[in-house]
C-alpha cells in the first residue's frame, strides 16, 4: 500500500491547476525549447542526478513514499545525512518545465518553520528533473485522527489545539506572500516526532502578482471534496478567503477526529462542513466534540473546545466576506490557547457545565454575525 505521506506534493489536481495558473500569469511561447538553468533562482541549490540517484538507491520501489499522475515521490539520504523526500516528475516536455520553474523559484523564497523546506533541484543537464524537500517522518493529520496512526488519547486538545495554531501561522505567511494555497486539508498537513505542523503542498498554482486582485476567478476549478469554499463551486471564484474555509472543515476534523467526507454518514451530512454548521446551528454541540477530548474532571478543556467550534463556524460562513481573515483566525486561537477568551468564573463547578452556561465565555467574533451556540441562551 502506498505511504500517503506526501500525497500533498504530487496530487495530479495540483498539476492541473497549476498549469491553469502558469496559462493565465506565465504563459510561454510553446515552441520554445526549455532552458531551466538561466532561469533558476540564484539562491536555488541545484542537486546533480548522481547525488540523487545514490540518496535514493536508484529509485528502489521500496523508497517510494507515493504516486501520483505526474510525478512519484522517494525518500532518501544526503551524502550530509539529511533525510529528503525526492520527487521525481515522470517525463521533461514543456509543461513539466513549466510546472518545475515555477515549484522551484517560488518554494526558494519560503522559510517558515511550519512549511516544509524545500532543499533545492536538479538542474537542466540531469537526466530528469528532480525535486528535494525534507523528509517528515510522523505522518499527516489525517493519518493520527481516522487513519493507520490513530491512537485513541495521543491527540489531546492541547496538541490539537497547537496543530491548529501552527497550520494558521503557515497560511497567516503565505497570504502575506499573496499565495493562496487552494488545497488546505489534513492531508496536506504533516507532522513530525514532536507533532509540530509541516504544511505540505504550497498551492504554487494560485501565486499571484501584488499587481493582481488577490480575489479572481479562474476557468478551471481543482481541489479537494469536503474543503473546497462553495464560491470555488459556483462561480470559480478564488481568494484567500477560500483557504479560510478549507482551514474551518481542518479545525472542524481536529475538533470531532470526523472525516471531511464519509458516505456511511446520512446524505445531509456526508460533508463534515454540513454536519458542522448542522449541529452549531441546533446548538448540539456535544454532538461535535470527539468524546475523547473533553472530562468530567477537566471543564476548561469544554469550554475551549467549544471557542474553537464558534470559530470554525465563522470560517464555514457561505459569503466569503462574512468570514474572518487567517490574521484573525491566528489571533483568536492563541487567545483561546492562552484562556482569554473564557470567563474563568463559569469554571468553578467539577463538571463541565452545560452548553447553555458556556454561551457567554466562547470565542465571539464582533465583526461577523455571532453563532448560534453564541446567540443561545
Amino acid at each position: 500500500m502506498l505511504n500517503f505521506l506526501y500525497q500533498g506534493l504530487l496530487g495530479s489536481s495540483f498539476n492541473r491547476m497549476l498549469s491553469s495558473a502558469i496559462s493565465i500569469i506565465w504563459r510561454r511561447n510553446k515552441n520554445k525549447s526549455p532552458n531551466l538553468e538561466g532561469r533558476l533562482d540564484p539562491g536555488v541549490t541545484v542537486f546533480s542526478y548522481k547525488e540523487l540517484i545514490k540518496a535514493t538507491k536508484n529509485f528502489s520501489p521500496s523508497r517510494r513514499l507515493g504516486e501520483g499522475g505526474f510525478a512519484a515521490v522517494y525518500y532518501g539520504k544526503l551524502k550530509d545525512m539529511r533525510e529528503v523526500a525526492v520527487k521525481r516528475l515522470h517525463k521533461k516536455n514543456h509543461e513539466i518545465v513549466e510546472q518545475f520553474m515555477n515549484e522551484v523559484n517560488i518554494l526558494g523564497h519560503l522559510r517558515h518553520p511550519n512549511l516544509v523546506l524545500f532543499y533545492g533541484c536538479t538542474s537542466q543537464e540531469s537526466r530528469e528533473l528532480l525535486l528535494v524537500y525534507e523528509y517528515i517522518p510522523n505522518g499527516t493529520i489525517t493519518d493520527h485522527l481516522h487513519g493507520k496512526q490513530a491512537i485513541p488519547g495521543r491527540l489531546t486538545w492541547p496538541i490539537r489545539l497547537k496543530i491548529a495554531i501552527e497550520t494558521a501561522s503557515a497560511l497567516v505567511y503565505l497570504h502575506a506572500r499573496d499565495i493562496i494555497h487552494q488545497d488546505v486539508k489534513t492531508n496536506n498537513i504533516l507532522l513530525d516526532n514532536n507533532f509540530n505542523v509541516k504544511v505540505a503542498d504550497f498551492g504554487l498554482s494560485r501565486l499571484f502578482p501584488v499587481n493582481v486582485n488577490f480575489n479572481i476567478v479562474l476557468a478551471d476549478p481543482q481541489g479537494t471534496p469536503g474543503y473546497v469554499a462553495p464560491e470555488y463551486y459556483e462561480s470559480f471564484q478564488l481568494s484567500d478567503k477560500s483557504d479560510v474555509y478549507s482551514f474551518g472543515v481542518v479545525l472542524i476534523e481536529l475538533i470531532s477526529s470526523m472525516a471531511a467526507v464519509d458516505k456511511l454518514r446520512p446524505r445531509e451530512d456526508i460533508y463534515l462542513a454540513n454536519l458542522a454548521r448542522n449541529r452549531i446551528q441546533r446548538c448540539e454541540i456535544d454532538q461535535l466534540i470527539d468524546p475523547a477530548l473533553v472530562s468530567d474532571s477537566n471543564p476548561e478543556i469544554k469550554v475551549m473546545i467549544t471557542s474553537a467550534a464558534e470559530l470554525a463556524y465563522q470560517c464555514l460562513q457561505f459569503d466569503l466576506e462574512m468570514r474572518p481573515t487567517m490574521n484573525e483566525v491566528l489571533d483568536l486561537l492563541m487567545e483561546i490557547q492562552a484562556g482569554r477568551r473564557m470567563d474563568v468564573g463559569d469554571l468553578e463547578s467539577v463538571n463541565p457545565p452545560p452548553l447553555s452556561e458556556i454561551n457567554d465565555s466562547v470565542v465571539l467574533l464582533k465583526e461577523f454575525p455571532p453563532s448560534p451556540i453564541s446567540m443561545s441562551k
